[in-house]
Formats: structure tokens, C-alpha cells, sequence
């Protein structure tokens, strides 16, 4: 496995290596989640690259950047156990120049939900993924299912833009209680991690609503917040029923949406989504 920090240096050897390259992008202190990503892109991949960089560009004012979980050591390793062929760890200085000026913003999908309570951050998301897809030039990049709204973000624009790759969004992956595996997970003490399984307990009453026959949003979104207000230490961001495309919000379902959570347990805010599937 051979890193690679200066991203000049990546942009001379990238035209040695083959088409068939899958990317993972990450913010690294990595997770089964993010292997599991790594473990798809082997499969379908002869090279497998790795991302690895917290984008200051995606945190708000007052958000966790400075203190965001890392251990490079401890991500390189993990890596080396799943064969990873090559990891991009760039400095904030490689990835934003003197003279940085360039941004991508998908605008509808960028001003609801995440986008609404996180001004900002997907323009973050897309500038940093464009630039990443433009460096590495891969068949195919991974993204998980927990970060829905992302991932439609990401496919949005690399389809808007005409870009080749192929933006392959894995299942989410869960502690036996439920709850989505994330690297925001290590900021929560005992009782918080006891709390914070009410994510995915909302999102099953949802589910479970709309197995039954329950199609209206309003009472899926009604059972969701039911559950939350349970839980006395969970403060709402939002609890929905949306379109999977548009990510707007439904009356009435018809096909497939997603139930989408943003919840504050204590100081850290956590999301976690389910579809829902009519078929």
C-alpha cells in the first residue's frame, strides 16, 4: 500500500495505473462502515483507492472540525488488512491552494434538511468530491447509505456535470442495537450511547407504519416523533418522510421515500435514514 500526501506527486502516477479504479472517499478514523466500502471496491475494482481528509469546507461555524476524531496510524492500518492499493491523505494546503476559488453547489438538494440546518455544507461536500473524482479518475466511487441526502447530492451533480464516474451508494452499516455506524459515534459517553438507539427505534416505527398500509406522511413522520419523544435526551433537528430523488417532503407515498432523522443526543448530532419501499 503507498501513500500519498503530496497530491502533485498523485497527479504524475495516476496515468500508469488502469481504468478500473474504485475510490472511497472518507474523513478517515475509520470504521466497519467505511472497510465494508473498501470491501465492495475490491471486489469490483483491479486498484482500490483511498481518501482520507476531514474537509474543513463542509463544517459550519461552531462545528466539530478541530476536535473531529483521527488516527491516521490506526485508518492505515485497518487499510493494510483489507489491500488497499493506494490511500490519498492531502493536507488542507494541497486541496486548497493560495487562490482557491472554485466551488460546486447543487442547489435544491443542497437547501432542505441537512442542507437547511448545515448552511453550507453541501457545497462543501461537492466542491471536495469534485475535486477528489477529478484527481482520481475513478470507474467507480462508494458512498454509504447513511449519509442519504449526500449521496443524492454527489450523484446529482457528478450527472449534471458529465462525469463518468459510476457513484455506487452501499447499505448502511449497524451495531447489533441498531445504531449507523459513524466516527462521530467515539464522541458519546454511556449514557448518550444508551440514548442514541432511538434513532433507529423511530425510524423502525416508521417501517413498521408503512408495512401496515400507512401511506401519508404526516402519520409516518407522527410515529417517528412519537418514539423520539420518548427518549429525554434527544432534541429533534428533524424527523421526515421525503421524495428519494428531490428530498422533499410527502404527503402522500407512492413507490419508494426515505425516513430521515437528525437528532442531538447530548452535545452530538447523529442521522440515520431507512427507505421505505412500497413493492
Amino acid at each position: 500500500m503507498k501513500i500519498y500526501s503530496s497530491l502533485e506527486e498523485w497527479k504524475a502516477f495516476r496515468p500508469s495505473l488502469p481504468r478500473s479504479l474504485g475510490l472511497v472517499p472518507t474523513m478517515g478514523f475509520l470504521h466497519e462502515g467505511h472497510l465494508s466500502l473498501v470491501r465492495r471496491a475490491r471486489e469490483e475494482n483491479e486498484v482500490v483507492v483511498v481518501w482520507i481528509f476531514v474537509n474543513p469546507t463542509q463544517f459550519g461555524e461552531g462545528e466539530d472540525f478541530g476536535t473531529y476524531p483521527r488516527d491516521m496510524e490506526r485508518d492505515l492500518a485497518l487499510l493494510r488488512e483489507e489491500r488497499t492499493d493506494y490511500v490519498l491523505a492531502p493536507e488542507v494546503e494541497g486541496v486548497y491552494p493560495p487562490g482557491f476559488q472554485t466551488t460546486v453547489n447543487v442547489e435544491a438538494l443542497s437547501s432542505v434538511l441537512e442542507g437547511a440546518h448545515r448552511s453550507g455544507h453541501f457545497q462543501g461536500v461537492a466542491t471536495v468530491v469534485a475535486k477528489m473524482l477529478c484527481l482520481t479518475q475513478p470507474e467507480r466511487a462508494y458512498f454509504g447509505q447513511k449519509d442519504a441526502q449526500q449521496s443524492v447530492v454527489v450523484r446529482r451533480m457528478a450527472a449534471d456535470l458529465g462525469m463518468l464516474t459510476e457513484i455506487v451508494v452501499c447499505p448502511t452499516v449497524r451495531e447489533p442495537d441498531g445504531l449507523a455506524m459513524s466516527s462521530r459515534n467515539a464522541y458519546l459517553d454511556a449514557e448518550d450511547r444508551r440514548a442514541s438507539t432511538v434513532l433507529y427505534r423511530a425510524l423502525c416505527a416508521a417501517q413498521k407504519a408503512f408495512a401496515g398500509g400507512e401511506r401519508r406522511g404526516p402519520r409516518l413522520c407522527a410515529a417517528m416523533e412519537e418514539v423520539l419523544r420518548a427518549e429525554p435526551r434527544a432534541e429533534v433537528d428533524y424527523a421526515a418522510v421525503v421524495d428519494p430523488e428531490t428530498f422533499a417532503g410527502l404527503d402522500g407515498i407512492e413507490g419508494t421515500a426515505w425516513a430521515v432523522i437528525a437528532v442531538r443526543i447530548g452535545k452530538i448530532r447523529l442521522i440515520d435514514n431507512l427507505l421505505l419501499n412500497a413493492e
